[in-house]
């Protein structure tokens, strides 16, 4: 089980001393939390990925590199790469370069993105949204596996003999995950290649989440990739915590009602009893995550949403700390005890790289037992 954080990379006032963060200072910072994120002992920092304000990281790429020289085990990704909006030919190559740097700490989740206006701005029509993601990864998809493509669709130029560079990190792609909200389609997309199924529900009421999930399981299961439990999912989630529950409450309550992305709509009561988020102790927290494996099933990594609404970074990152050393560990120990032995963990490179080397050491032995049996047999 794999637990981290993602960040949108809101500028926003902070409601409580009116101040607001230089969009220099929000792209320190958010670099200080990926730091503090890979010293307190998480496994993944997730990037995400917009091109209008109030939000500031329109170059994942870049920022990860930048996190990537200055890290040693964290898992890089992103939350999410818009797989629409942006050229799968420059995806695929971004991100293998990116992979080399990282020594292979990269994944990806793939994205539609959550604003309209972001579609003209890049060329792209909104309404074909779903037809995008769909031939847009497609492409991705044979860049990253063919040495040599040649390709034709509906919304880019043809390839003719296109060899991206640099190739994956050791043959090895980078291992994706579908983001979805609430498209089945993408769910239905993650199925088919037997790739990972992020559900961000941090807006969303489990019964949601649930229909969402389980239809990417039987997907999954449909194509042939393993079981239905043993389906790559992660999910989202929200927390603010402080030793004492009153006082999360208390200290979140201005941040909650002025948040640009729930504010100002339903109460931090109504909101915490429908949806992920959690504000209270860190033992609340546990006990909370806890419940997402009988709505969802064992699950493979669990992203946290930390830094947003104007918090101020002091405040982020003593959030961490408590993540860190007193949920995590919990989380990590009972999450481990329930899993089945057959439910696999979330892929990285090096789980990968040795799939892909056991794999073709049972095609040399099959070979080899084929050559010998015929050696044989012209003997006979």
């Amino acid at each position: 089980m794999q637990f981290g954080i993602f960040t949108v990379g809101d500028v926003t006032t902070d409601p409580t001393t009116g101040r607001t963060p230089t969009e220099a200072e929000r792209i320190k910072a958010m670099v200080t939390i990926a730091l503090k994120a890979e010293e307190v002992g998480l496994d993944v920092v997730a990037m995400g990925e917009h091109h209008n304000p109030p939000f500031v990281p329109s170059s994942p790429t870049t920022m990860l590199g930048y996190v990537a020289a200055r890290t040693k085990r964290i898992v890089l990704s992103t939350a999410t790469t818009l797989i629409t909006t942006n050229d799968p030919v420059k995806i695929a190559e971004d991100y293998a370069m990116l992979q080399h740097l990282a020594d292979g700490r990269v994944d990806l989740m793939m994205g539609r993105g959550n604003t309209g206006p972001v579609y003209p701005w890049f060329g792209k029509d909104i309404r074909a949204g779903i037809p995008l993601a769909v031939e847009n990864y497609a492409l991705l998809h044979r860049l990253w596996r063919e040495d040599v493509v040649d390709w034709t669709g509906k919304f880019r130029t043809p390839l003719q003999s296109f060899t991206s560079t640099p190739r994956p990190l050791d043959g090895v792609p980078p291992f994706v995950w579908h983001g979805s909200i609430r498209s089945p389609e993408i769910a239905e997309q993650a199925a088919y290649y037997g790739d990972g199924f992020f559900h961000n529900n941090i807006f969303w009421p489990m019964e949601h989440t649930q229909r969402m999930i389980e239809l990417y399981r039987k997907r999954f299961e449909f194509y042939g990739h393993g079981n239905a439990d043993q389906a790559i999912v992660g999910l989202g989630g929200q927390v603010f915590m402080r030793k004492n529950s009153q006082d999360a409450v208390r200290e979140f309550r201005p941040y909650f009602d002025n948040a640009p992305v729930y504010g100002h709509g339903p109460s931090l009561e109504d909101f915490t009893t429908e949806t992920p988020l959690t504000v209270g102790s860190p033992q609340q927290v546990i006990d909370r995550t806890l419940t997402f494996r009988e709505h969802f099933g064992d699950y493979q990594r669990q992203l946290f949403l930390m830094d947003h609404a104007g918090l101020p970074l002091k405040t982020v990152l003593e959030q961490l700390d408590l993540l860190g050393e007193e949920v995590v560990p919990v989380l990590r120990r009972e999450l481990a005890a329930l899993r089945p032995a057959h439910v696999p963990d979330a892929p990285t490179h090096a789980s990968l790289r040795a799939a892909r080397d056991a794999a073709l050491e049972a095609v040399a032995g099959d070979q080899v037992d084929t050559d010998t049996d015929a050696i044989a047999g012209a003997e006979r």
